[in-house]
């Protein structure tokens, strides 16, 4: 027999106190608190809410969120995919162009001169 401060009572079934285990993070005194404050108005304390994390996570095998690097919310999967279909048009256009074969010194002085032009058009206003 157990007392019930041994044991946690979640949504699935009982977990004995004694089959857990600490984690021990470290983390920002502001973030902390914030985060204690949402979490608290969610009904669960940030124990809970990382346990619920780390469950999702193991559940579907992934961070179970996007993770994203810029505030306009485009997420780096996004960034690549249209960097590979800009990369790729820009070798349709070369191939239409016909200048897939050039070399990587033709392609720095194609570079410099659009640069140049560039310049130029932006002095000339």
């Amino acid at each position: 027999m157990h007392n019930y401060c041994d044991t946690v009572y979640a949504k699935g079934g009982v977990t004995r106190v004694s089959d857990t285990t600490n984690l021990s993070i470290r983390i920002d005194r502001g973030l902390k608190e914030e985060a204690d404050q949402v979490f608290n108005a969610l009904g669960m304390n940030l124990t809970t809410a990382i346990t619920v994390f780390v469950r999702q996570a193991v559940r579907q095998k992934k961070i179970p969120f996007e993770i994203t690097l810029y505030s306009n919310g485009d997420s780096i999967s996004k960034i690549m995919r249209e960097a590979m279909e800009a990369s790729e048009r820009i070798w349709e256009n070369s191939i239409r162009n016909g200048n897939n074969n050039m070399t990587m010194e033709a392609i720095d002085i194609e570079i410099a001169a659009a640069r140049a032009a560039r310049k130029n058009r932006s002095t000339d206003q």
